[in-house]
């Protein structure tokens, strides 16, 4: 099983949705729990991709918010759809720019994030004409001249990768992958020259235009989010190296009713590629393993983990699951609501605290973190009594 979560929850069943990998990856460690690495906290924020996240569904619109809970923790872990904004990316020092799948075995105890001080990131690009290579590599100069990050090898690759967008039948998207070989090729080309970071531009196929104009106007999922996911999860799973997949060209051919879009996915409208933010995220993304002379500046696991927070309406994620486990509280914020209606009334956890707006969370962050029971900040409060 390469992704999965609780799409919908009914009177006489569960829904799951999957996407799963034909051979599967290299296997990671049972458990990392018997290893403590004190002295620090971290906070998960999830925004899960292709589910219309009204935070953080559109292009790095939560990226404020990322950054308040980021202000609140030692190191605030979160998934690259959070802060990605094709030319645009704002993540604090603090922020760790953590790929799905590592971000699930993360939850479920299995690796500890190594956090180096930069990585040495390599780039797949799928087969293309030479205008859109030389964009690509206009934007590689740009991220290295401006921020410094060390790309130091790329592939083109001789055959078409083949993404696909998929729409599931709860209405998130996902996708496929037609020629994995051709990735895992490439991945393995770079990887043998030393790269320690993996980034993937290439354009999805069978994307459609007219929900991607009600994308724009703030009434649809992105359908590319998924299908990025999909890529992503696939060449950690069987690599384990930090990765993320960006449009090679953004699409603009769609018949958009206002050409000034939401303000949530301007990001991406304003910018020809998505490329440039998975370069500057995957400069500092944390690894799930260190080789010979590799350095490292520090080390978290599920033991440093002190808060989940999560859309107020999704709590059937890996990351949820796991807190509930781990006895760690999940704060579910009613400001980001989704196309699903996973909720606590119906999951019925006993960990989850409902909290009107990340603002709300970064307090209760703070309040964990000092650790301050939360009964002694709200009201109204309980006075204990001698029993008769």
């Amino acid at each position: 099983m390469l992704r999965w979560y609780i799409s919908a929850i009914k009177a006489d069943e569960i829904v799951i949705e999957a996407t799963t990998l034909k051979d599967g990856g290299i296997p990671f460690a049972q458990s990392v729990n018997d290893q403590i690495y004190p002295g620090k906290d971290a906070v998960l924020s999830i925004i899960p991709t292709g589910i219309e996240c009204q935070i953080g569904g559109y292009a790095g619109d939560a990226a404020p918010v990322t950054n308040l809970l980021a202000s609140a923790t030692d190191y605030l872990i979160t998934n690259p759809n959070a802060v990605n904004a094709s030319n645009f990316i704002s993540l604090r020092n603090n922020v760790v720019y953590t790929e799905g799948h590592s971000i699930d075995l993360f939850s479920e105890g299995r690796v500890n994030l190594f956090l180096p001080y930069t990585n040495r990131v390599g780039l797949i690009i799928e087969k293309s004409d030479k205008t859109s290579l030389d964009m690509v590599f206009n934007i590689i100069n740009a991220v290295r001249a401006i921020h410094g990050v060390a790309i130091t090898d790329y592939v083109i690759t001789d055959a078409p990768i083949g993404s696909r967008c998929v729409r599931s039948q709860s209405g998130a998207f996902t996708g496929t992958i037609d020629n994995p070989k051709v990735l895992f090729d490439a991945c393995t080309h770079l990887l043998q020259r030393g790269v320690t970071a993996i980034a993937i531009t290439s354009n999805v196929q069978e994307l459609p235009l007219e929900l991607y104009a009600e994308h724009f106007a703030g009434r649809c999922p992105n359908p590319v989010g998924g299908v990025e996911a999909v890529i992503s999860h696939l060449i950690t799973n069987q690599f384990q190296v930090p990765a993320a997949h960006a449009p090679m060209l953004n699409e603009k051919r769609m018949a958009l009713s206002d050409t000034i879009v939401d303000a949530r996915g301007a990001g991406e409208m304003a910018s020809l590629s998505g490329l440039a933010c998975i370069l500057i995220g995957l400069h500092k993304a944390p690894q799930l393993k260190v080789g010979h002379g590799r350095r490292i500046r520090d080390i978290i696991n599920i033991n440093n983990l002190i808060a989940v927070v999560t859309p107020i309406d999704c709590l059937g994620s890996i990351p949820v699951l796991q807190a509930q486990k781990y006895r760690i509280p999940v704060l579910a914020v009613r400001d980001n609501s989704t196309i699903l209606d996973v909720t606590q009334a119906k999951m019925q956890l006993d960990n989850v605290i409902e909290v009107s707006s990340y603002a709300e969370a970064a307090g209760i962050i703070l309040a964990l973190k000092e650790g301050i029971h939360l009964e002694a900040i709200s009201r109204p409060f309980d006075t204990l009594r001698l029993s008769q």
